[in-house]
């Protein structure tokens, strides 16, 4: 069973048993996630801004863990003292709690220090037979809809803040073309440029069996 938290901006955390993997840990901005208390095993970046490195680099060492990122964003958190895995797009990678396969998403990616930080990535998790997209920072793209056919996600992560992703409109679209029975929105609020009418996301998705959870991260519980 997986046990999904969403931290805050496009952070998550999925727990499958005594097994944790954190996506773009931007975990500052939720002062009741302790992350040191979590049984975090992996680390997965979609890219390298610094909303999603967030504080991956940090947890990595003190927990002696991987990070798993393209591999220009890899290379620098290997230059910073972590362990990296680094991977392309296109196959699956196994881990102790599941497997996940790195997808394309259409954004740019630019290291802290200025420096081109690969592709940005889409993840499509694989845990305990249930299948988590995270969309990561994207507009609305037709390859969603390859990825439904390829993967058939049952739980999307939808960045739906607008101005450097897709807003509510474009998001809602997604849900339609991946397919998906769930979508929790994110990447949304942080910041004065990307708010969202959540109440309009949750109306325009409401067709078919397709539900929208949204997630307090207010409320999370460590």
């Amino acid at each position: 069973m997986v046990d999904l938290k969403y931290i805050g901006h496009s952070a998550f955390e999925f727990k499958n048993g005594d097994k944790a993997v954190l996506v773009d840990p931007l975990v500052s901005i939720n002062p009741k996630y302790n992350w040191h208390e979590q049984p975090i095993t992996d680390i997965l970046l979609t890219h390298a801004h610094g909303d999603h490195l967030g504080e991956a680099i940090e947890i990595a060492k003190e927990k002696d863990i991987e990070i798993t990122a393209v591999a220009e964003l890899a290379g620098y958190c290997a230059e910073q003292g972590a362990k990296t895995k680094s991977v392309g797009l296109g196959a699956w990678i196994k881990y102790s709690w599941g497997r996940a396969i790195f997808l394309p998403a259409f954004h740019s990616s630019a290291l802290p220090d200025g420096r081109y930080g690969g592709s940005a990535a889409s993840i499509l998790f694989d845990i305990d037979d249930v299948r988590i997209f995270h969309a990561g920072d994207t507009c609305l793209t037709g390859e969603m809809k390859t990825i439904r056919e390829l993967y058939a996600p049952q739980i999307a992560l939808l960045p739906v803040g607008g101005n450097y992703t897709m807003d509510v409109e474009h998001a809602a679209m997604a849900a339609r073309w991946l397919g998906v029975r769930s979508v929790i929105p994110m990447h949304y609020g942080t910041f004065p440029e990307i708010q969202a009418d959540l109440e309009r996301f949750a109306k325009l998705i409401s067709f078919g069996n397709t539900s929208c959870q949204i997630l307090n991260p207010e409320e999370i519980k460590s």
